[in-house]
Formats: structure tokens, sequence, C-alpha cells
């Protein structure tokens, strides 16, 4: 079994209340070779809420200390987001799973890309950036490999 992003499999628990449903993962989780979960929410996050980033590095930043997640208010949302990636880490240690499939750019499960928030005159600006999320830094440092839906063979 792995875990993957709740939002792959259809479950609407993105920032904005939507999902980004892959069917071949669907029929993965009716198989039972996958474990939906959604880090943001077991965090105590609310669907919706509010788009973040991380400002000041990456996921292995923020786990280190020198970094943290923010709105483009530049609310902080750092102990939820650590919450909700630990939690995962918990769960898969617990079940003995060793792999995750996660959705690209999240500043949680961001795989190889994430969303870096910047200061600018008028607020925070999101960008896209090389690096991983807090999730994915987390599940790596213990041993999980992580892949992003991008390594999922298309259906043809």
């Amino acid at each position: 079994m792995k875990i993957v992003s709740a939002c792959l499999v259809g479950i609407n628990c993105k920032w904005n209340g939507k999902s980004k449903c892959l069917p071949k993962l669907v029929e993965e989780v009716k198989k039972g070779k996958l474990l939906p979960l959604c880090p943001e929410q077991l965090g105590g996050l609310p669907t919706p809420r509010p788009p973040c980033g991380i400002f000041g590095g990456t996921g292995k930043d923020v786990i280190a200390g020198k970094a943290k997640v923010i709105d483009h208010k530049g609310k902080i949302y750092t102990r939820k987001f650590l919450k909700g990636g630990r939690e995962v880490l918990r769960i898969a240690r617990d079940l003995g799973i060793k792999e995750a499939i996660l959705k690209r750019t999240s500043p949680c499960c961001g795989v190889g890309k994430v969303w870096r928030m910047t200061r600018k005159e008028e607020g925070y600006r999101n960008r896209l950036v090389d690096g991983d999320g807090v999730l994915t830094a987390l599940l790596r440092k213990g041993g999980i490999k992580v892949s992003s839906e991008e390594n999922i063979p298309s259906e043809n």
C-alpha cells in the first residue's frame, strides 16, 4: 500500500475546495493499493482555505525552523502544516507504508516544485520554485520514497 494525496483521487480537499482527480489513481484506491490522506486537513486546516506558500525556503527549511508557511496576507500556517505532515508520517510508519504519491507544487505535498511566497510592496506573491513541500520533506527524512502524480503513466 502507498499513501496518495487525497485531492488526486477526487476528494475535494485542495485549498480552493476542489480536487485534481486522476481516474487511474481512483482505481488503485478501490483495489486497496492506495490510502488517500490530506495533510493540510489532518493538520486542522479548513477547506476551502487561503492559498499558501513557503516563505524563506522549502519544506526542508520549514522542518529546520528556517522558513515558514504563510498565505498572501502574511498569516502563518507553519504549525498546522507540520502537524498534518507529522500525522501522515505517523500513519505511514504505523501501517508500514514505504511509498507515497503526492501532488506536485503544493507547499505541503509538493515534489520537486513548490510554491514559494515572496514579499511584494502590496503583500505577498506565490511563485513556483524547485524544492519539496513540508510533507514531502518529512517523508523523505523518514525514509519514505516519494513521487509526484506526474510520474504516473498516462492511460492510453
